[in-house]
């Protein structure tokens, strides 16, 4: 099992002057649940080399086991370091793609021509798609091979208006992820702020917020299984 992770390469929070990037429970969460399942992962971005990390990610309150575990994986943090251009790399290669948050998805991912063709291939070729937290709104420009948004009439989740509004960041982002997702004709569903929560509409997979990054692995175990 060959696992595609896609990373943000965008490290500028809109005009705040503070940083942003990708977030790291949502990438180390999924790493070892993905790697313990026997997956071989890549990971890729779209500049290549090493990823931002949203600083406010590794803070003491936003640490997990995980998080502890990939800053001590000496492996893990040279494969981060040495992410592969996004435009290298080919659906074929892969059983399945995973896409972790942070805002930094927003302003790069969510644009980036190579992200929006691969998940469409990886869509046409019966392979699943799964996203997290902020990641679901790369998919505002994808579409199904009839040119309707890939979303429509789907079930899906990502980080909310409220969650948005609570880290004082609503007017910052160049968009919204659930008013995105809904304009998209999507059928969006939520539970509580920062709890965790995965919606898989066929082979589409997404996950709330930080705390939902191991299930929305999980999830894409278990519809990679059934679809093989």
């Amino acid at each position: 099992m060959n696992i595609l992770i896609v990373l943000t390469s965008h490290d500028t929070l809109g005009n705040t002057g503070r940083k942003t990037g990708f977030w790291l429970e949502e990438l180390a969460a999924p790493y070892y649940a993905l790697k313990e399942a026997g997956a071989k992962i890549v990971l890729a971005s779209p500049a290549g080399g090493q990823p931002p990390l949203d600083p406010k990610s590794n803070e003491p309150g936003f640490q997990t086991d995980e998080t502890c575990r990939f800053e001590a994986d000496s492996a893990a943090k040279e494969q981060l370091a040495n992410t592969v251009r996004l435009d290298s790399v080919s659906q074929a290669d892969f059983d399945a793609v995973f896409y972790p948050g942070g805002h930094g998805p927003l302003w790069d991912l969510a644009e980036d021509k190579n992200s929006i063709a691969l998940i469409e291939s990886f869509i046409a070729a019966n392979k699943p798609v799964a996203l997290v937290c902020h990641a679901p709104g790369v998919l505002r420009h994808v579409k199904n091979a009839d040119g309707t948004p890939l979303v429509q009439g789907k079930q899906v989740t990502g980080f909310t208006n409220t969650e948005e509004a609570a880290v004082e960041l609503t007017d910052i982002v160049p968009f919204l992820v659930e008013d995105e997702l809904k304009a998209k004709g999507g059928i969006f569903s939520r539970t509580d702020d920062w709890g965790s929560y995965v919606v898989a509409d066929g082979l589409l997979i997404t996950g709330q917020n930080p705390s939902s990054s191991a299930a929305t692995a999980a999830k894409l175990l278990d519809t990679f299984s059934r679809a093989a």
